[in-house]
């Protein structure tokens, strides 16, 4: 239930009416009086009641934190959630006990949760929201050790002059290796296939 139409004898006690359906504070109530009723003769005759719709304030990042915890219930995990909102971003840092099987196998889990957060995130926004999920610093570790990988592997390129393909990664870790080469004078890096088999090519700069 996202919204109640409620009446009573006067437009607060309709209001109070309606919050208590919905279950929510009125801080997270929008409010709008469609009647605000009247008194009748000696309180009875020709009275109207007053009339009020109260729609619950969905708040996008709270609805992911709700399915986050939702999933992780149904996985037998228990997690604690730190949010941190900017503007149309938000971080969600994770962590427990059994946050291993969130991440899953080079973070397969953790990414496949973060699009669907996102999807979540987004059905309940007019603007595009971005949401990226952590689980114990993860993402940093992951992405260290993307870098070592690609230096790595520019220095196989450069030694035996051929092209490396790495496997098929989500674009922010794609972008990890272009970063990690950028500055190389001996290799390029180029990204072919579609999503989601899309990877990274490193070869010798011609």
């Amino acid at each position: 239930m996202r919204e109640v139409t409620a009446t009573g004898p006067s437009v607060e006690e309709a209001v109070e009416s309606a919050l208590a359906q919905l279950n929510i504070t009125r801080e997270e109530a929008e409010i709008e009086v469609q009647d605000e009723g009247k008194k009748g003769l000696f309180g009875l005759f020709g009275s109207r009641p007053a009339k009020v719709l109260v729609k619950k304030i969905i708040n996008p990042f709270n609805e992911v934190r709700n399915y986050l915890i939702s999933i992780s219930k149904m996985m037998g995990i228990d997690i604690q959630i730190d949010m941190k909102v900017d503007g149309r971003d938000a971080e969600f840092q994770l962590s427990g006990e059994k946050i291993a099987l969130l991440i899953g196998k080079r973070g397969q889990t953790l990414n496949s949760l973060q699009h669907l957060a996102g999807l979540v995130a987004n059905r309940y926004s007019d603007q595009f929201l971005t949401v990226v999920l952590d689980a114990e610093n993860y993402r940093e570790r992951r992405k260290q050790t993307l870098s070592n990988l690609a230096q790595r592997l520019a220095e196989k390129v450069v030694r035996t002059n051929r092209k490396v393909s790495l496997e098929p990664m989500p674009s922010y870790e794609r972008k990890v290796i272009h970063s990690a080469l950028v500055k190389s004078k001996k290799v390029d890096t180029f990204s072919e296939g579609s999503e989601p088999n899309r990877y990274i090519v490193i070869a010798p700069k011609r």
